[in-house]
């Protein structure tokens, strides 16, 4: 089996980011992201996807945390994209339940090829820490666009907003983790009708 590990590196005037994935790793991550709630969900992402996840971003945090969080999705979608390759032998779907407390989310994704995101969350506070809760559609929005996924990310309960985005980004984690598995019953072929992705 090819190694299945990229390394993309996106500059821009307002932010300079370079994201490394192994996405038959351990779940080890190194983040540095000058945002310390944003860095504890890339964790979430790592530690339950199994993705070996190095990033490190520079932006323009004296303005606020729009653009390196967008950004960072944006990058960690091209390499995530990368590293998948053709999508042979790919599981394709993955979709997972996770719970925190009284909160709950469902994070379903599919490597369709066709970027899509439908996202039900009304969180119930506007901060985390330095993250801005918006900011969560932004990441996810940036990741599909450039990863080529379609992504459904529903809430479906939750009263602290910390315990909703947890649950949001471990379920993520583990959704990956499924679509991105290789399937051993499908080895050598595109797992589409079309014959390609």
């Amino acid at each position: 089996m090819t190694d299945r590990i990229a390394q993309v590196t996106r500059n821009t005037k307002e932010t300079q980011i370079t994201v490394r994935v192994n996405l038959d790793g351990t779940g080890q991550s190194r983040l540095d992201t000058g945002i310390g709630f944003f860095d504890h969900m890339l964790d979430q992402i790592a530690r339950h996807g199994l993705i070996d996840l190095d990033i490190s971003a520079k932006g323009d945090l004296h303005i606020d945390g729009h653009h390196t969080v967008e950004d960072v999705g944006i990058t960690l979608g091209l390499a995530v994209a990368k590293a998948v390759g053709d999508k042979t032998g790919l599981t394709r779907y993955g979709h997972s339940y996770v719970p925190l407390d009284e909160a709950l989310s469902r994070v379903v994704v599919d490597f369709s090829g066709r970027p899509g995101l439908e996202m039900d969350v009304k969180f119930t506070a506007g901060s985390v820490g330095a993250f801005d809760t918006q900011l969560t559609y932004e990441f996810f929005q940036g990741f599909v666009n450039h990863a080529l996924v379609t992504l459904h990310v529903d809430n479906l309960k939750g009263h602290n907003a910390h315990h909703q985005a947890e649950t949001m980004f471990k379920a993520f984690g583990r959704a990956l983790r499924m679509a991105m598995t290789l399937d051993p019953r499908s080895a050598g072929q595109i797992p589409s009708t079309k014959g390609s992705l």
